[in-house]
């Protein structure tokens, strides 16, 4: 299964936040960012990623793991495709969800703002 244009879209809504959080990859099947902010491990904060893997695509977002309000006002139909605490799978481009996704990626960016993580 080609899991390409699914991919790109979901790339779409990280894409905007490059300009202050630093790109790690950016391959036909892993685009990931990370803050600046260096933790105790000496490692810099994530921020999201997207990746291809065999039976979907996913899309991480670790504001939501650091600060799991953010996911009280999702639809019902976003939580079914969450994996773990940070982790949203698909296998196709869903625009609903996926603009859902780009609201709640916006929050998520504002809270490591406001926390000072960006």
């Amino acid at each position: 299964m080609n899991f390409s244009t699914t991919f790109n879209e979901l790339k779409t809504i990280l894409k905007p936040y490059e300009q202050n959080i630093n790109c790690t990859s950016n391959t036909a099947k892993n685009y990931s960012l990370d803050t600046k902010h260096i933790m105790k491990n000496k490692k810099p904060l994530f921020f999201g990623a997207v990746q291809i893997k065999k039976n979907y695509v996913s899309f991480y977002l670790m504001p939501i793991y650091v600060q799991p309000k953010l996911l009280e006002k999702i639809s019902e139909a976003l939580k079914k495709r969450m994996q773990g605490k940070s982790c949203f799978n698909f296998k196709e481009v869903d625009k609903d969800l996926f603009e859902e996704l780009g609201d709640l990626t916006q929050a998520g960016y504002e809270y490591y703002k406001n926390e000072g993580y960006i």
